[in-house]
Order: structure tokens, then sequence, then C-alpha cells
């Protein structure tokens, strides 16, 4: 099973590890993309404030985040796992985590990023702030700039089993799988039971759980299929819809009643 994970808005310090090792993070195939991507960021940063500021999108109160960007190549690393906060990753709560459901999640947890493509939860990065929604000067639309490398390395890396993509629309731009992949890929949503509309806050919780339980569980399903029953063994009201054409994901709803 791999899973596909959105990245935080916010992210813990970098804290007085040893720097970032490019070299040393998994899926070696998108390092060329990786250094691109983070030359450019360093540069810009290191640069005018103001403009740095302006093509990150960055208010005011977030000026100091142009100057951790510049700084990215110096900076302690810590595991990605640590560095990502926010309600999915609280939910998930890889700190908590059996050994055995930790080396699970080395194993089949992805996070996408604007600056590193994807990256695994025990990869060691630095503190940043840049989005996929982000624009550089050199490269262009970040999500643009990954979609090349990501269809090369990310069908091998799927392997021969359940992708469950939970990230948002912006993330998923980068990677969309295709032919096969796609298959046995699931797409979820977490509904409001009684409304049947998208929730927001409790989307994020109820995605962290989810991952949590089938970790913690030991439960990696082949398909969409055994992940629904996976998902109704483990108390969650799930319900999925087979793609209409084939090469097209699997639409997996979790449903929930409460909202917070």
């Amino acid at each position: 099973m791999l899973v596909l994970l959105p990245p935080s808005e916010g992210k813990a310090s970098s804290g007085r590890g040893a720097p970032l090792k490019p070299d040393s993070l998994s899926l070696p195939g998108l390092a060329a993309a990786r250094r691109a991507v983070l030359a450019e960021l360093v540069e810009l940063c290191a640069g005018d404030e103001e403009k740095a500021r302006e093509v990150l999108g960055l208010s005011e109160g977030l000026r100091g985040e142009v100057a951790k960007n510049a700084g990215l190549l110096t900076a302690g690393a810590r595991p990605a796992g640590e560095i990502y906060t926010g309600v999915l990753y609280d939910a998930l709560g890889l700190a908590t985590l059996d050994p055995a459901a930790k080396r699970r999640a080395a194993r089949s947890l992805l996070v996408f990023s604007g600056l590193w493509g994807a990256i695994g939860v025990t990869d060691r990065i630095p503190s940043y702030r840049c989005s996929v929604g982000v624009k550089l000067p050199g490269l262009g639309a970040l999500a643009g700039h990954w979609r090349a490398p990501m269809a090369e390395v990310l069908p091998e890396a799927a392997g021969d089993g359940l992708v469950l993509d939970l990230r948002s629309a912006a993330y998923a731009a980068a990677w969309k799988p295709k032919g096969e992949v796609a298959g046995r890929t699931a797409t979820v949503r977490v509904l409001h039971a009684p409304t049947r509309k998208v929730v927001s806050h409790f989307n994020k919780a109820t995605k962290g759980r989810v991952v949590r339980a089938l970790l913690t569980e030991g439960i990696a399903p082949k398909d969409p299929a055994e992940l629904v029953v996976a998902l109704r063994d483990l108390g969650y009201e799930a319900e999925a819809a087979a793609p209409e054409k084939d090469g097209k994901p699997w639409a997996l709803d979790v449903l929930v009643d409460e909202v917070h």
C-alpha cells in the first residue's frame, strides 16, 4: 500500500540537527528536479525580500519565512514526519505509533511537496515554506515542474498494491495515476453523512485517523474494494464507486456524523 499525503502549511522548526543531505532523500529519480527547485528558492529568498514574499504569496506576518528559505542549505534537518504539523498529522500521530506501525509508515507514506516533490516521513528535511501553487520565476508553476519526473518515478513506487490518495487538488495535479495504477487507486473524500457535503476540518482529521488505523492494525488492502471492507471492519462508514472508464481512479467516500 502506498499512501499519498498532502503537506501541512504550518511546520515545526528545523531544530539543531545536521543540515539537509539532498541525495539521501527517498525517490532518487526526483533528485534533479529537487535540486532545481531548491537552488531557485534559496536564490530568490536570499535576494529581494519583497519579491520573494510576493512570489511565495506570503503575508506581512509571514515575512520571516523568506529568511528561513534563504537558509535551507545550512538549516538543521529533522524527519519529515516531525516537520509537518496540523490537523491531519496530529490525528495521524506518527510519534505515538508502535514500532511495527512506524516501520509500516516509513515504507508506505509519501508526503507531496512543492519543494521536494514527494518524500518519505523519515526523510530528513529543514522547515520551509513553498506550496505547490507557487510559480518560481525560472521554473514556472511547480505543479507543472513536477509532472514529468513524477510520471517517471511514482508508478514504480506504487508497487502492485493499493494507492490511497489523500492529497488536496493542488498536490494531486503534480501526479495523476494512470492506466493499471489508476485502477487500484482510491481518491478519498470525507462527507458529512446527513448532508453528503464535503467537510473541511473533519476531513483532515478523519484522513489522519484512517491512515493511523490502517498502520496500527497492519492492514494493507490490495485494491479499493478491499479498502472499503477494511474500513467498514474498522468501524467507518465507507462507500466506493468504480470508475466509469478504465485508467481512472476509484472514488471513495468516508461518511461522518460529526463536523468539527
